[in-house]
């Protein structure tokens, strides 16, 4: 029964099947083999309580969110303000990439939307400042990933659900592994110029970057405090703080006066789509979870490794290793929705804690993100570039894989970097 849904998983992405369809197939086929009762009837009534569950009303807001600060030019502003700040370090409007990209998805929650809102904005820099061309690429398609794991986050959403954490706990845990790993892409931007000083681009000079900085940057600080510090001070549910998030960056785009309609209208029908995107396969995955409670996969998953008899670490490092492969091959939602009901049993079985391992799981979904040959972010880049060869966004993103690596090496070996926050938010209520 493991070797067959495996081997359907595989087959059924491999022949671009779209991957709602692909999770519904799945259900249906491990349904008929071995339930005692076809799974079919109980689609409507497994739908309906899954569509309806609260929480999820905040990945449109969320999504929302997003699209509003990039029709109102906000995203824009922040890289202005910051290129010339950063630019005197070696690897210069790199720097910006990889700030910009940490900026702009603590108020988006998308790294696809990320990758695409500072690729456009980035792009024309690269040739005009004589970049190193696939290490720029590559630090905004590492930056974009940053929007899975620095809150608000909309794959910790679909994960706190999945798996029976609180959000509240992972956007806590999220945020400090998501500094530090903007740290390390910068550690390797650094790096990598000061080795070779040809890579890293001319200076910008701006007479007034400190003001501009200032006056791009608090707007998106205030925004991100009321969203993620009105969870953090339990002041509003995560859905609630998407809302204020919402009323937020319309109060912003307005202050600027680019509050228009076209643009708001703009904003709505990206919102619709990416919604209907990822709604459609979490309720194909919360019925492919059904099936697999229903047929016992998920207790004969967890009794295997349990037979292995292995050690914890050894068991989390062919997890991790898991990931890697099917990251080549899978894009994230799918990969991450699809396996999260079957792993999550098995780390906890083995003693490890849920939301350290959501962290460590974001991190790992952020990697699929760059991997190639199915690698989301390679193809956004590539597609606002407009050219060129695709392999030179791969390569470039090559340095940045290392330094997710390092960062889940770090998480192994010391798990208060992602438990010390939650930890002390519960120790001081």
């Amino acid at each position: 029964m493991i070797g067959l849904s495996a081997l359907l998983v595989v087959v059924l992405v491999g022949l671009g099947i779209p991957v709602a369809a692909a999770l519904f197939y799945l259900a249906i086929i491990l349904g008929d083999l071995y339930a005692f009762m076809p799974p079919l009837p109980s689609l409507g009534d497994i739908a309906w309580s899954s569509a309806t569950e609260f929480l999820f009303v905040s990945i449109p807001m969320f999504i929302l969110m997003g699209e509003i600060l990039l029709r109102a030019g906000l995203a824009e502003d922040m890289y202005r303000a910051l290129a010339p700040v950063l630019s005197r370090v070696p690897g210069g409007l790199m720097h910006t990439n990889i700030a910009s990209c940490a900026v702009f998805a603590a108020t988006s929650g998308s790294s696809v939307a990320t990758a695409a809102t500072i690729g456009t904005i980035a792009m024309p820099n690269m040739e005009r400042h004589r970049y190193n061309a696939p290490l720029f690429l590559g630090s905004i398609a590492a930056g974009g990933t940053l929007g899975i794991l620095i809150p608000p986050s909309i794959n910790m959403i679909i994960y706190g659900v999945l798996s029976d954490v609180s959000v509240g706990d992972l956007y806590l845990a999220g945020l400090v592994p998501g500094l530090l790993l903007a740290a390390l892409f910068s550690l390797a931007v650094w790096g990598i110029c000061v080795l070779r000083p040809e890579f890293g681009g001319e200076k910008v000079a701006h007479s007034e970057a400190s003001r501009a900085l200032l006056r791009s940057l608090l707007p998106m600080a205030l925004l991100f405090f009321l969203v993620v510090g009105s969870i953090y001070a339990g002041l509003a549910t995560p859905t609630e703080a998407a809302a204020l998030g919402v009323l937020g960056a319309l109060a912003l785009a307005a202050a600027r006066g680019r509050l228009q309609l076209r643009a708001l209208i703009a904003a709505f029908e990206g919102t619709i789509r990416t919604t209907c995107m990822v709604m459609l396969i979490v309720l194909a995955a919360y019925f492919l979870n059904f099936v697999m409670v229903n047929i016992g996969l998920t207790r004969a998953v967890v009794a295997y490794v349990d037979g292995l008899d292995l050690p914890p670490l050894v068991v989390m490092l062919a997890i991790i290793a898991l990931y890697i492969a099917l990251g080549c091959f899978m894009d994230t939602l799918s990969l991450m929705i699809a396996t999260t009901p079957l792993v999550v049993p098995i780390v906890v079985a083995i003693g490890y804690d849920p939301l350290w391992f959501g962290i460590l799981f974001m991190i790992l979904i952020e990697a699929a993100l760059i991997t190639p040959p199915v690698g989301m972010n390679l193809f956004v880049v590539q597609a606002v570039r407009g050219g060129g060869a695709f392999r030179e966004v791969a390569v470039g993103s090559l340095p940045f894989l290392g330094a997710m690596f390092a960062m889940i090496g770090l998480l192994i070996a010391a798990p208060g970097l992602a438990l010390f926050l939650p930890s002390l938010l519960k120790g001081g209520g």
